[in-house]
């Protein structure tokens, strides 16, 4: 009897091929070639699942993302049952920074889909982040929970840092690809930043 297909897992292993080869070449050098021979299949094969470049490009991004948010769960998970609105945040945000080869590849191939999307119409046209506010709406939700936990500096606005805080992690990622500054003075940055929010002489509410 013929071995069944299972095409999420077929889907997964090119996505995954496509990952490592844009890892080393950059987004912008792999072509659907270069993937079905990293994934070890033909490229008819890649062709029969996604037909287009573009749509590789969009499925292997979502699942990159997938990749994203298990990392920050991994963090979460170590962090202990009720990790709390500091710790969520900075789980999310420290997940972010190309700090190991996973993370590196991830904010490589987000800032280069980035890039090319703003000249490539086709990759515009389907962006692969469905709910672009997300992370910002997270983490302003959680900063809203601390200000009312009274675990954080009540004067905060939650949105503005919310946004300071994710644009922050992003260009650090950058600097931290391109050499300017190591992994750790990035990390300290964030931290010192978590620090400012999180001050507070109130005692914390309880219940």
């Amino acid at each position: 009897m013929p071995k069944r297909v299972d095409h999420e897992e077929r889907r997964a292993q090119i996505a995954d091929a496509l990952i490592r080869v844009a890892g080393r070449r950059g987004l912008h050098a792999v072509g659907m070639r270069d993937v079905a021979a990293e994934a070890g299949v033909s490229l008819r094969l890649v062709q029969y699942y996604f037909e287009t470049k573009e749509k590789l490009l969009f499925y292997g991004l979502q699942h990159l993302t997938d990749r994203f948010t298990a990392r920050v769960g991994a963090r979460l998970a170590a962090a202990g049952p009720n990790p709390g609105p500091r710790a969520t945040i900075e789980a999310l945000l420290l997940a972010s920074l190309p700090t190991d080869e996973e993370s590196r590849t991830f904010h490589l191939l987000y800032s280069s889909y980035s890039i090319l999307s703003v000249t490539d119409e086709a990759l515009a046209a389907q962006p692969f982040i469905d709910n672009p506010d997300a992370a910002e709406n997270a983490v302003a939700g959680l900063l809203e929970q601390a200000k009312a936990s009274a675990v954080a500096d009540p004067g905060v606005d939650a949105r503005t840092e919310a946004i300071s805080l994710l644009a922050m992690a992003a260009t650090m990622g950058t600097s931290i690809l391109v050499g300017q500054r190591s992994p750790e003075s990035a990390i300290a940055v964030l931290r010192h930043h978590l620090d400012r929010i999180f001050a507070t002489t109130g005692t914390p509410a309880t219940g």
